[in-house]
C-alpha cells in the first residue's frame, strides 16, 4: 500500500469544498492506495478505519469518484465495520456478514442521494431490499427511522408488523436471505466492508464509538449552517453512531442486582473492625469505640423463574444465547433456576441444577401452536417466591395482574411498540 492514497485526490478535494460534513468526516479517515489485484473486481473497500482505492477507481467518472469516496466515508463514520463485528458474535453461525453489508450500502446510498451525489450505477438502494424481504413496498423506505442493525433484523429475523411482527423460523430467514441475495445482486452489490481482526474492543470500541458520534454530531452541525451537503439532511439520518449497551450486559445487570442479597446488620454479634478497635482502646486505656454490628445475608437460595413463550416467537439462535446469558448468571450469583414453558397455560416446568445450564435450556422443544397468556405463567411463577420474573416472549396475549413485591423482566425478540402493564420490556433484537 502507499503511504496515501493518490487516486482519490480529487475526490476528497471535492467533498472538502463541495460538503461542509462529509470534508470534516474525510479528515478522520485514513486513504490507501491499493496495489493491483488486491481489489478483487472492487473499485475500493472499507476495513472500519481506513479506505482502499484499487486501480479501478480512476475508471470511474469523477463524479462517481467523489460519490464513492463519500460512501466509503459514511461507512467508516457509521462504525459499519465495527458493528458487523458486533453482530456476528450476537449472531453466530447464522450470521450473514453479506446481507449486512448490503444493507449498510442501502442506507448510505440513500443518504447520499437525497444529498445530490452521483453513485456508479446501478446501486443497492433500500425499498428493494425491503421488498425482497417483505417488508414494504418499493416506496416504504423508512430512511431516518432505521440503522443498520436493525435494519439486518428486520431483513432477516422479523416478519412484517402487518402480521404480527413475530420473529420468523430459521427456514424462513434462510429463504429470505437468497432473496434479499438476488436482490442485492441485480442491483450490482459487491462487499466492501473487511472489518480487520485487530481493531478496537470492550472499553476502546466504546471510546471509538463514542468520539465517531461527537465528530459526526459536529461535522452534521456544520453542514446544517452551510445549508449544503449531508448536514441538510441531519435530521433524516436514522444510521448515526450512537453508543448503545448490548442487551446482553443489560439482562445482566438487571438480573444480578435482583438476584444478590443484601446484607442485613446482626446486632447480636459486633463486627470484627469493632473487635479490632475495642481491642486497641483497651490497651491504651482509651475509650470504647461506638458499636459496629456484623452482617449477615438473609433469606436462602435467591431464585430466578424464566418463562418461555412456546408460541414460536423465540428462534433458536437468540434462545441459545440468552441460555448461556442466564447459565453465567446462575453460576455467578448460586441462584436456583426455575424455567416454565408456557402458551395460554404453563405447559412444563422444571428446576434447572445441571452443570450443562445453557444446553438444558437451548434443547427446550416447543410446541409452536396456540395462543398466548401471560396469566397463568405470572401467577405460577409468584408462587415459587422468585427474585426475578424473566419472560420471552412477543407480549402477544393478556397480562393478568402483576407480582408483588417481585420484579418482571420481559424480553422480547423482536422490536414492538406493544407496553405491558407492569415490568421492564428488554429488546434482543439489537
Amino acid at each position: 500500500m502507499l503511504a496515501h492514497t493518490q487516486r482519490a485526490a480529487y475526490a476528497l478535494q471535492k467533498l472538502a469544498e463541495q460538503d461542509p460534513a462529509l470534508g470534516a468526516l474525510a479528515l478522520w479517515c485514513q486513504h490507501r492506495d491499493a496495489e493491483a489485484g488486491a481489489a478483487d473486481g472492487r473499485w475500493a473497500w472499507t476495513d472500519g478505519q481506513t479506505i482502499h482505492y484499487a486501480p479501478a477507481f480512476l475508471d470511474l467518472a469523477p463524479h462517481e469518484q467523489v460519490g464513492l469516496t463519500a460512501h466509503h466515508v459514511l461507512h467508516i463514520a457509521f462504525r459499519h465495520g465495527p458493528r458487523s463485528r458486533a453482530m456476528l458474535l450476537r449472531f453466530g453461525e447464522r450470521y450473514a456478514a453479506d446481507i449486512y453489508n448490503a444493507g449498510a450500502d442501502a442506507l448510505v446510498n440513500e443518504t447520499l442521494l437525497l444529498a445530490g451525489y452521483a453513485l456508479p450505477r446501478p446501486c443497492v438502494t433500500l425499498g428493494p431490499l425491503l421488498v425482497a424481504a417483505g417488508q414494504a413496498s418499493g416506496g416504504d423506505a423508512p430512511l431516518g427511522q432505521l440503522d443498520v442493525d436493525a435494519l439486518y433484523v428486520m431483513l432477516l429475523h422479523e416478519r412484517h408488523p402487518g402480521t404480527g411482527g413475530k420473529a420468523v423460523r430459521e427456514d424462513e430467514s434462510a429463504a429470505r436471505a437468497e432473496q434479499v441475495r438476488d436482490a442485492a445482486r441485480r442491483l450490482g452489490f459487491t462487499p466492501d466492508l473487511d472489518p480487520s481482526e485487530d481493531t478496537d474492543e470492550g472499553g476502546q470500541a466504546d471510546a471509538d464509538e463514542a468520539d465517531w458520534q461527537q465528530r459526526v454530531a459536529r461535522a452534521m452541525e456544520e453542514g446544517r449552517r452551510a445549508g449544503r451537503g449531508i448536514g441538510a439532511l441531519g435530521f433524516r439520518l436514522g444510521d448515526l453512531p450512537e453508543v448503545r449497551t448490548p442487551w446482553e450486559t443489560v439482562l445482566r445487570g438487571l438480573v444480578t442486582k435482583a438476584v444478590l442479597q443484601e446484607r442485613q446488620p446482626n446486632y447480636r454479634r459486633p463486627s470484627r473492625r469493632w473487635l479490632a478497635l475495642d481491642a486497641l482502646a483497651r490497651e491504651d486505656g482509651t475509650p470504647p469505640p461506638v458499636f459496629q454490628p456484623s452482617f449477615r445475608q438473609e433469606g436462602g437460595r435467591p431464585r430466578i423463574v424464566i418463562g418461555l413463550d412456546s408460541s414460536g416467537s423465540i428462534d433458536a439462535t437468540r434462545l441459545g444465547h440468552f441460555a448461556a446469558q442466564v447459565a453465567a448468571i446462575a453460576r455467578k450469583t448460586r441462584a436456583e433456576v426455575h424455567l416454565l414453558v408456557f402458551d395460554e397455560d404453563v405447559r412444563s416446568h422444571r428446576r434447572l441444577d445441571g452443570p450443562n445450564l445453557a444446553d438444558e435450556i437451548a434443547r427446550i422443544e416447543f410446541s409452536r401452536d396456540g395462543g398466548t397468556s401471560f396469566v397463568d405463567v405470572i401467577e405460577r411463577s409468584a408462587g415459587l417466591d422468585p427474585s426475578i420474573i424473566v419472560i420471552l416472549t412477543d407480549l402477544d396475549g393478556p397480562f393478568g395482574q402483576a407480582p408483588r413485591g417481585c420484579p418482571v423482566l420481559w424480553a422480547v425478540p423482536a422490536r414492538t411498540e406493544r407496553t405491558p402493564p407492569f415490568g421492564r420490556v428488554l429488546s434482543l433484537a439489537s
